[in-house]
Order: C-alpha cells, then structure tokens, then sequence
C-alpha cells in the first residue's frame, strides 16, 4: 500500500440551522474549525416531507381523473 495517500482525518465542529452543535471527524477545513450548514436534516423538506400537495397543472389530473373515473376494482 502506498504511503502518504490518505486524508488527514481530524475533529471539527458542525453546527445545525437550529443551533445544535456536535464534533464529528471529518477531513474538510482543519482540526478545530466549525462547519456552519445552511441546510440539515432537520429543517429541508426532502427529509421532513415538506408540504406536498397535488397541483393539477394543465388540466392533467382533471383528464386522468375523467378519463378512469368508470375504472373500479
């Protein structure tokens, strides 16, 4: 195995949008920096499920709606 190829693994800091903090190592920035993220978790919608709602844009889901309103199982 060749020498000197990995990264230089180190402790920082990371800090969530609700202000939680925790140490992780990491190899970005140096040892003892702090990571400020701008989106986590517990706050962006892909991971809370955000609020979906069903747009009926175009008339499409009128037409699919029509067009298998007879269709039951």
């Amino acid at each position: 195995m060749k020498a000197d190829i990995h990264p230089d693994y180190h402790m920082i800091k990371v800090v969530m949008t609700d202000g939680t903090e925790y140490m992780t190592q990491s190899t970005w920035g140096s040892e003892g920096d702090t990571m400020n993220l701008e989106i986590d978790p517990k706050s962006h919608p892909a991971w809370t499920g955000g609020n979906q709602q069903l747009m009926d844009r175009g008339g499409r889901l009128s037409k699919f709606k029509k067009r298998f309103e007879g269709l039951s199982m």
